[in-house]
């Protein structure tokens, strides 16, 4: 099958019409990044969706609508404000919503099946004549009802609100619906993600990618599939944003542990309420473990993710049981001896990792110096297992002011 996306954006399109944000400005700056709202031209037979102007964004596209034998919509179109929603050009069937469980079956020997869904609007999964499969998902949405046992058979291609709905992608990816061979390309984007370099970064740590409007895909072809780094260690200062940037790195995976390093603090109510709106804010089909016990979990074969959250407060653990923090005991010897060993044996388990680990930590070394020898001591410990953990990892990021930058990978 030979699929051309006359549109990939959000219903209202990107820029969205009379939006000051930053996305949209940066898209009417780059006309090159600008998506209207998503259509795909499934063989030049079967149109999913409407576009403002369908038949024109199929000339760009070097394509043409007069073959076109069924419109099907996954949704109630958005026109942009003040604009009525876009209309079938006229010669083209009238478009339809297919009830869920229904099959088509078209002249072109192109089969159809609408797909159930977890919120409103309906999917399609499309088969060719030539065997291959692809699954079209409407924004905002993820398929309902689905396994989790891996028994789905994958498909070759995905298009989806990637972005909107990173959780609908690790359901797939748990019912075996999306495998390492699918080809998973993000729609419906919107204004939520700046275009260009940040956009692309997201999608290629959920393990897909984009494509410009008016480009075509053959389903089935191969595409390199984004690497997705097995160690990655994001660092940041305190309410950088480096937490949810590391948790949105696995929110399209399935099955992911999420490693609580802090534990709990019996009477502390302002600890609570950080550990709650972390709880909150992870998709509710991850595992919670609260440990610092990290070396058994990051050396575990043929294991899910695991986010490790964080490592400042596994060094304050090895200090404590080092006696790292008592100046005589330091002095001695005894204390760095015993922290060393603990770094260490944390460090080459990193090193060893065969799962996907990411990890986050503090980056404590650029502001004030600490008034304490202890304070001190603290920093010094957490900069250089910051620098040994960062040797071992594929992919390093620096959060500041909630905007990840790239250091490595």
């Amino acid at each position: 099958m030979e699929l051309t996306l006359l549109g990939t954006g959000a219903p209202a399109g990107l820029p969205r019409p009379g939006c000051p944000c930053a996305a949209c400005a940066t898209a009417a700056r780059a006309r090159a990044r600008a998506r209207a709202a998503t259509a795909l031209l499934v063989d030049g037979v079967l149109l999913l969706d409407l576009t403002p102007g369908p038949a024109l964004a199929a000339a760009r596209a070097g394509s043409s609508l007069h073959g076109v034998r069924q419109v099907l919509l996954s949704h109630s179109p958005e026109g942009p404000r003040g604009r009525p929603a876009p209309e079938a050009p006229a010669g083209l069937p009238a478009p339809v919503r297919v009830p869920d469980g229904r099959r088509l079956t078209l002249i072109s020997g192109h089969r159809v099946r609408a797909v159930a869904l977890d919120a409103p609007g309906t999917g399609y999964e499309v088969g060719g004549p030539d065997g291959e499969r692809l699954l079209y998902l409407p924004p905002g949405a993820g398929p309902a009802n689905l396994p989790s046992d891996g028994s789905r058979t994958p498909y070759a291609l995905v298009l989806m609100d990637v972005l909107g709905r990173p959780d609908a992608l690790a359901r797939l990816r748990a019912a075996g619906a999306v495998g390492p061979t699918t080809d998973v390309l993000a729609v419906h984007i919107d204004h939520d993600v700046p275009p260009g370099a940040e956009l692309h970064r997201r999608l290629a740590a959920a393990g897909a990618r984009t494509e410009p409007d008016g480009a075509t895909v053959v389903v089935g072809d191969y595409r390199a599939v984004p690497d997705l780094p097995r160690r990655t260690l994001v660092l940041g200062g305190a309410r950088s944003g480096k937490s949810a940037e590391a948790e949105r790195r696995l929110a399209a995976f399935p099955d992911v542990l999420y490693v609580a390093t802090g534990g709990s603090r019996d009477g502390d109510r302002e600890w609570a309420a950080r550990v709650a709106a972390h709880r909150e804010r992870r998709p509710s089909s991850w595992r919670t473990a609260e440990t610092c016990d990290l070396v058994p979990l990051l050396t575990a074969e043929d294991a899910p993710p695991v986010l490790v959250d964080c490592l400042a407060l596994w060094l304050t653990d090895a200090m404590d049981r080092a006696g790292a923090w008592d100046d005589d005991r330091w002095r001695s010897g005894e204390a760095p001896r015993a922290l060393a060993g603990r770094t260490g044996a944390l460090v080459a388990a990193f090193r060893a990792a065969s799962r996907t680990v990411v990890a986050v930590s503090n980056e404590v070394g650029s502001g004030v110096v600490p008034a304490t020898a202890a304070g001190r001591r603290f920093r010094d410990e957490l900069g250089r297992l910051n620098a040994a953990v960062a040797a071992e990892c594929e992919h390093v990021l620096l959060v500041t002011a909630g905007t990840a930058l790239p250091l490595r990978g």
